[in-house]
This record gives C-alpha cells, structure tokens and sequence, in this order.
C-alpha cells in the first residue's frame, strides 16, 4: 500500500507516532543538556521538538485535538519514564507505577470507547 492509497486517519495516526517518537527523543536530550549548558544536545532537541509539534498540527487535520494530545502526551510519558529507566538508572516506585498503569489505561479507554476517537 503506497502513501498515496492510505486513509487520511492512517496517515494521521503515522504523524502521529513520529509526533511521539521526536517528543520522546527531544525529552532524553534535554536530560543530556545539562540545563542547556552543552550546545549540541540542546540544538539536537530543538529540532527535536520542533519535529515533533510540526507533526502534531499535521495529525490535528483529522484527529481531534483532545484525542491526539492525549495520546501524545499519555505515550510521551510512558515512553520517557522507561528511557529514564533504562538508559538514566531512574528507579519508578509503586505509585509512578501506579500512576503510569492509570495514564495508559484512560489512552486504552479512550481509544476503545469513545466517539470521539477517529477509526
């Protein structure tokens, strides 16, 4: 299936993985900035995020902007607690765990239930 023969949701929903996915990136350079003390981590994550909102109004032609920013943001997060996990030895006790179990199940619930979600 080419670009050109893909639904207009589908290809929202691919903006915005790459919405997500730069977000995420972004996030991990700015912990290597150093409170914007070293140049190249920094420049890297404003293009970064840069990329990354570019491609949330692209997602915003066809999925509601509440939708999508949950969805942005709730992945955002889950995405980057387990980058800090992994690659910064951040430790997650139970209630970050708790809390991020929570945040995925409204993006779930969302996405399955309501109307508002684009299908």
């Amino acid at each position: 299936m080419s670009v050109l023969t893909m639904s207009p949701t589908t290809i929202a929903y691919g903006y915005l993985a790459i919405a997500i996915i730069c977000e995420v990136a972004g996030t991990t350079f700015l912990a290597k900035s150093e409170q914007f003390t070293r140049l190249l981590p920094t420049l890297i994550m404003g293009v970064l995020y840069t990329i990354s909102f570019y491609f949330l109004t692209q997602t915003l032609k066809t999925i509601p902007l509440g939708i999508a920013y949950a969805l942005w943001g709730g992945l955002g997060i889950v995405l980057t607690s387990l980058i800090g996990l992994v690659f910064f030895k951040q430790t997650l006790d139970t209630a970050a765990v708790v809390g991020i179990i929570m945040i995925v199940g409204g993006v779930v619930v969302m996405n399955l239930f309501s109307n508002s979600v684009v299908h």
